[in-house]
C-alpha cells in the first residue's frame, strides 16, 4: 500500500479503537524479508483474551481484490463479536490491491505466499498466545481471498488445519484479463503452464485428506460456475467438504452473511486440547 492509504487506514482503526470500548484490536506491522517491506494487519482478540490465559485458537480472514486489511472489520464489524463468541483470534493480512497471494514468478515485490504462509503465521504466534499448530489454525477469505485461502492451505496443509472461500475465484484461467493476474503470472497466452499450475482447481491433488474444508457462492455471482466445478470435482475424488450454494451475488450482504457459516465450521474443527 501507498503511504496515503497506510495513513488513512491507520486513522480508521485508531477511531474503531476509541469508539469501542471493550475490543482487543491490534494492527500488527510484520517485516517481511521476503519482500522486504513493513506490511500491516489487523488483530482482533476476544475480550478474554491474556497471555497468561488459555491457548486460542487463531483465523486468518482474507480480503478480495482492491481491498485491505481493515475491510472485514470496516464493512462487517460483527466479526468483532464472532471472536468473543467463538473464543479466538482473528488475523486479517494485508494482502497488496491484487497480490492473489500468490508468490508472483515475474515480481519480486509480490511474494504474498512465503509472507502469509510462513512470515505472518510465525510473528502472530510469537506474539500472541495462540494455539501454535495447524489444529488450531483456520484460513477463509473472499473473492480473491477466497482463492487465496484455498491457494495458501492446499499447498500448506501443515500450517492450516480447515480452509474456506466465500465465492472465491477458484479456477482463475477463465478470466485472464481480470483483476491483475496476467501482472503476477505472465499472460495467459505466453504462460499457459504457470497458470494451470497455479489455479485451485488444478490444485486438488495436493489434498490428502487432512484439510477441513467449506465454501460457498451465490447463484447470481460471475464465480458461480467455477465453485461449483470445483465442488464436482471434489465429489469425483471423493474428497470431503461442505459446500454451499445459495442466493445471491458478489457483494459485501452476501459476505456478511456467509462468513456466519465459517466461524460455525471453523469452531467445530478446532482442536482445543
Amino acid at each position: 500500500m501507498n503511504n496515503l492509504k497506510v495513513t488513512v487506514a491507520y486513522l480508521f482503526i485508531s477511531a474503531l479503537c476509541i469508539t469501542t470500548a471493550r475490543a482487543q484490536i491490534d494492527t500488527l506491522m510484520v517485516f517481511s524479508k521476503a519482500m522486504n517491506k513493513t506490511i500491516p494487519n489487523l488483530v482482533i482478540s476476544p475480550d478474554n483474551y491474556s497471555k497468561e490465559k488459555a491457548e486460542k485458537p487463531v483465523l486468518y480472514l482474507l480480503h478480495g481484490a482492491s481491498g485491505n486489511y481493515t475491510d472485514w472489520f470496516a464493512k462487517v464489524p460483527e466479526i468483532q463479536a464472532y471472536a468473543n463468541e467463538y473464543d479466538m483470534i482473528i488475523v486479517c493480512p494485508d494482502g497488496d490491491v491484487t497480490s492473489w497471494y500468490f508468490d508472483s514468478p515475474i515480481d519480486s515485490k509480490i511474494q504474498y505466499e512465503t509472507y502469509v504462509s510462513k512470515e505472518l503465521v510465525e510473528s502472530v504466534d510469537k506474539k500472541y498466545n495462540t494455539i501454535a499448530d495447524k489444529k488450531g489454525r483456520a484460513i477463509t477469505g473472499l473473492s480473491m481471498g477466497g482463492h487465496g485461502a484455498f491457494y495458501l492451505a492446499f499447498k500448506h496443509q501443515d500450517v492450516w488445519g480447515s480452509a474456506g472461500s466465500m465465492s472465491g475465484g477458484v479456477d482463475i484461467r477463465p478470466f485472464p484479463n481480470n483483476w491483475d493476474i496476467a501482472k503476477r503470472l505472465g499472460t495467459y497466452a505466453e504462460h499457459k503452464e504457470v497458470w494451470e499450475e497455479n489455479t485451485v482447481i488444478n490444485m486438488v491433488y495436493l489434498l490428502n485428506g487432512d484439510l477441513n474444508i467449506i465454501f460457498d457462492c451465490g447463484y447470481d455471482d460471475f464465480f458461480y460456475h467455477v465453485n461449483k466445478n470445483l465442488h464436482e470435482k471434489l465429489v469425483e475424488r471423493n474428497i470431503a467438504h461442505d459446500y454451499i450454494e445459495r442466493p445471491g451475488s458478489h457483494n459485501w450482504e452476501y459476505w456478511a452473511n456467509a462468513i456466519k457459516y465459517h466461524f460455525v465450521y471453523f469452531n467445530d474443527h478446532f482442536d482445543r486440547d
